[in-house]
């Protein structure tokens, strides 16, 4: 608790996904007046289960609307903006690329574009990339001097976000800051493909978990308040000289395989005897990836607070409690 988002005017797109809704929590604890842009008002997500959309305003429309988002910033007056809103499943993207450049690309340029028309309003953007935007590099871990380079759909739109978040600064002067972050997982995410959801949820009904891979794949597993907490961060050092304009990683720096992660959540559940179902049919996935975050620690005094079981374990009990367990 810094003091420095009491008041803030806070514009947040992506306020229905997991780490949206942990950071309008965050920034509602720390005083700010937040207003969000919901395209579905989903009564599943914690958004709403927490109560918190009833302490917030809500905008209602789509990214791809460039009208929606100028008058959300102007109506509100917002001063600090979140781009989180974005089509975020790999497998989503990779059957229907189109939809997914639509809303990634797409949404970026106009959320940005509606931001350089109000600078007199707006003081700081944060935008939401990704591991992903890397694509494969010769090397491991990712670093920010890397270029940003995806092949793949869901890949590509996220570098492209990336770049033209880039691009606003390096041209208009905008202030912007990236992050990008390796796997979030936490409370509040609904997207059952996805590993952590649905290994805990597997493991509550007895069930054995689906693993889309071989299991080898590597990644970082990065706890959603970590996340959430990392972007505040970003937002307040967006007037340092070295901050704006730049990208910074964020991760644990504890990258593990997917048959690891599952053997975590194995052993803290209790459920050894359920052994995971690997039928290695993913599509469109690098098969490592993860993040140094030397730069957010030295740059921006950050560190996360959690490690993965204590993550965990916070996470599989918002999901007993979720699934009535």
């Amino acid at each position: 608790m810094t003091g420095f988002w009491k008041n803030r005017r806070v514009f947040v797109t992506g306020a229905t996904g997991m780490i949206g809704a942990w950071l309008v929590k965050d920034l509602l604890a720390q005083g700010a007046y937040v207003v969000t842009l919901v395209l579905d008002a989903d009564p599943q997500s914690e958004l709403y289960r927490s109560g918190d959309v009833s302490r917030i305003s809500v905008v209602n429309g789509a990214l791809e609307d460039f009208g929606t988002l100028e008058r959300a910033i102007n109506a509100h007056e917002a001063d600090t903006v979140f781009h989180l809103g974005a089509q975020a499943i790999v497998g989503v993207a990779h059957r229907a690329p189109l939809p997914t450049f639509e809303t990634n690309v797409r949404g970026t340029w106009n959320l940005l574009e509606a931001c350089r028309l109000h600078r007199d309003l707006v003081e700081r953007v944060v935008v939401a990339s990704s591991d992903k935007a890397y694509g494969a590099q010769p090397r491991l871990p990712y670093t920010e001097d890397m270029p940003v380079a995806g092949m793949h759909p869901y890949e590509v739109s996220k570098s492209a976000a990336d770049l033209i978040a880039r691009t606003y600064y390096h041209t208009y002067g905008l202030p912007v800051a990236i992050a990008r972050c390796g796997n979030v997982f936490g409370g509040g995410d609904l997207n059952w493909s996805r590993i952590v959801p649905g290994t805990i949820r597997a493991f509550l009904r007895g069930e054995r978990p689906v693993v889309r891979s071989d299991g080898s794949y590597v990644r970082d597993y990065f706890y959603v308040k970590d996340a959430s907490r990392a972007y505040l961060r970003l937002g307040e050092r967006l007037g340092d000289p070295q901050v704006v304009g730049e990208a910074f990683n964020f991760s644990n720096e504890s990258p593990m395989s997917v048959l690891d992660l599952v053997a975590v959540i194995q052993k803290l559940m209790d459920a050894s005897h359920l052994e995971p179902d690997v039928r290695d049919v993913a599509e469109g996935e690098i098969h490592s990836q993860y993040l140094s975050a030397t730069r957010a620690r030295e740059q921006l005094g950050w560190a996360p607070e959690f490690d993965l079981e204590a993550g965990l374990r916070e996470t599989i009990a918002w999901y007993r409690a979720f699934l009535g367990a």
